[in-house]
């Protein structure tokens, strides 16, 4: 009697289907499904798994090492999907891990700490790929504006600065929450008082008019930047990662724009000739240090014509040690050409000087001593890994002042590099139609959500400018590898960095709300480790928080792969963009 092969080929298919089923859930590899964005939806592989967990201990003495990733390739309507396997890092201070500022193994190694070396970046090689954990208790961050003013204590669970600064009334804990009124060192009547004191001393300073872009040295929770928001004042904040903990954490979770940099023995990672102001509030900097090195750093990012901020207690007080460091300060002063235009005191006691760059060479050609000299060689405007000199930075051609903000976001006159006029208004008309017509209607993004934005290849700073209206921050990074527009982001009166994405970004975990990449991470792929930048991506965005990428198709399905691998859920619109949202999901912890 013959047999029927429809029901045997059937039988065979259902096997085949349960066996598979009965794989994938059994198993530490992970299907591409969307997870729900709750704090319990987490994953636990197989406990019986043969394959070892490759940590990463963040607080040893051992260069973190690149994960073991474990590849199977299955084709499925002819798509070969990666599944990979994920760990998380380990160590005392994982949570908060931040690879080339936590490399205890290159730090242990200093020759020197004089030149805050320790504080400066130090990258493992090769880049980890392990997972942050996430604190206990985690929740969605407080949202815009309230967040200004308070975050979760569990988000950022660090009591230290909370006592450390209690009579200054940085901050305080007050039940669930951490609480920023508004105070700081300088700022005895609060930072508002403090910020409407400096225009008072200097009526030639008009906040979110001809002043729009300011660099805050050693900001501490960045109060100063936090309240000049509200004067359309955009603020780039930055301290080292220090004993004043977590700092710039704070900061971030706060909503306000900041970043981990130090004024060590390298150059800060933004160009030359870019902030209107710099302000400086007991910042702890010995701007003399070194020959000067320090204030001639400041005297290169600064504009012609801008100026510099300085309130400590050199300034209003007269005991020997005060005294000694402003003979210092005003030696170092009047060697670069920076003139004093008020000096005074306010009510609360609390004095501040302003020094303002010269907008002509020719003071610095009158000087009786060339020390210290102009530089000579050709600077490297896209500062990265760039030693400090001993020497002023020669002005740019172009002298004059950019518009009255918001002019000035679109009528940019570049200083070190040259733009068409009509290619920045090309690109920026361009950016305005995708962000008004995809990004805000079409794509999958709470934009209610979302307050800090990173564009990880800014170019002209287009995409920032056409979300100027909405109650966010971009920050601006151009990548080293791509052309110098960082000056004309400036320019424009946005903020930004230059950057290495083979390399991790110098902020904390869960500090931004979204990152933007438009036809760069197919790019980067050719340089790096694509599963690396996933991780650091992974490592910079919040629980909740986006990643939107426009990219060809090809770079589109890889990282849908990876990033489902992520257990991130990814939608894909007309094969162009991609939007991932990072659910809350971590790896098990290994087994002791």
């Amino acid at each position: 009697m013959g047999i029927s092969v429809q029901p045997v080929v059937v039988l065979l298919l259902c096997t085949i289907l349960i066996t598979i089923t009965v794989y994938l859930s059994t198993t530490n590899y992970v299907t591409f499904s969307f997870p729900s964005l709750t704090p319990t939806d987490y994953y636990t592989p197989n406990p019986k798994s043969s394959v070892p967990n490759q940590n990463v201990d963040v607080s040893s003495d051992q260069t973190p090492q690149k994960m073991k990733l474990i590849s199977a390739s299955s084709s499925l309507d002819g798509v070969v999907e990666e599944l990979k396997k994920w760990d998380l890092c380990k160590g005392a201070g994982s949570v908060d891990y931040i690879p080339c500022l936590d490399n205890y193994a290159a730090i242990k190694q200093l020759k020197s700490r004089r030149h805050m070396e320790h504080r400066e970046r130090h990258c493992p090689e090769p880049s980890p790929t392990c997972l942050v954990p996430l604190p206990h208790n985690y929740k969605p961050p407080v949202p815009w504006p309230k967040s200004r003013d308070m975050v979760w204590y569990d988000n950022v669970p660090h009591p230290k600065l909370v006592e450390y600064k209690k009579e200054q009334n940085w901050v305080n804990k007050t039940g669930e929450y951490l609480v920023f009124p508004g105070g700081g060192t300088q700022f005895k009547f609060g930072v508002t008082h403090y910020v409407e004191f400096i225009e008072q001393a200097l009526p030639s300073i008009k906040w979110g008019k001809n002043i729009r872009v300011v660099l805050d040295v050693g900001c501490g929770v960045a109060s100063f930047g936090g309240f000049l928001l509200d004067k359309d004042v955009i603020t780039m904040s930055f301290a080292p990662k220090d004993e004043h903990e977590a700092q710039i954490q704070f900061a971030l979770e706060r909503g306000i724009p900041a970043t981990l940099s130090v004024i060590g023995t390298q150059q800060l990672t933004f160009p030359s000739n870019a902030f209107d102001v710099i302000h400086c509030a007991r910042c702890r900097v010995h701007w003399d240090a070194d020959g000067g090195k320090p204030l001639l750093e400041l005297n290169r990012v600064l504009r012609p014509g801008g100026f510099f901020i300085w309130s400590a207690t050199p300034v209003y007080r007269d005991n020997d040690r005060d005294s000694r460091i402003w003979n210092s300060m005003v030696s170092l002063t009047k060697s670069i050409c920076w003139k004093v235009v008020t000096k005074t005191v306010d009510s609360s006691g609390i004095g501040l000087v302003i020094y303002q760059k010269p907008t002509s060479e020719s003071c610095y050609n009158k000087r009786s001593t060339q020390d210290p000299p102009l530089c000579d060689k050709k600077e490297v405007n896209a500062s990265w890994y760039v030693p400090l000199a001993k020497c002023i930075s020669k002005l740019p051609n172009r002298k004059s002042w950019p518009e009255i903000w918001p002019k000035r976001l679109v009528s940019v006159k570049p200083q070190s590099i040259s733009v068409e006029a009509g290619k920045l208004k090309k690109d920026t008309e361009k950016w305005s139609a995708i962000v008004s017509d995809v990004y805000l209607e079409r794509l999958a993004v709470n934009w209610s959500s979302v307050r800090n934005v990173m564009d990880m290849n800014a170019g002209y700073g287009s995409f920032a400018a056409a979300l100027i209206n909405r109650p966010l921050w971009v920050m601006n990074v151009v990548p080293v590898d791509k052309p110098d527009t960082l000056s004309v982001v400036y320019d424009r009166g946005l903020i930004g960095v230059y950057h290495d994405w083979c390399e991790s970004l110098n902020t904390y975990p869960r500090t931004y709300d979204l990152l933007h990449s438009s036809f760069f991470l197919g790019d980067v792929s050719q340089r790096c480790d694509i599963v690396q930048v996933a991780a650091e991506i992974d490592r910079i965005v919040r629980p909740g928080g986006y990643l939107v990428v426009q990219d060809t198709k090809e770079t589109i399905k890889k990282l849908e792969s990876i990033f489902g691998s992520l257990h991130w859920s990814t939608k894909i619109y007309q094969d162009r963009f991609l939007v991932g949202r990072k659910g809350f999901w971590r790896p098990a912890k290994p087994e002791l």
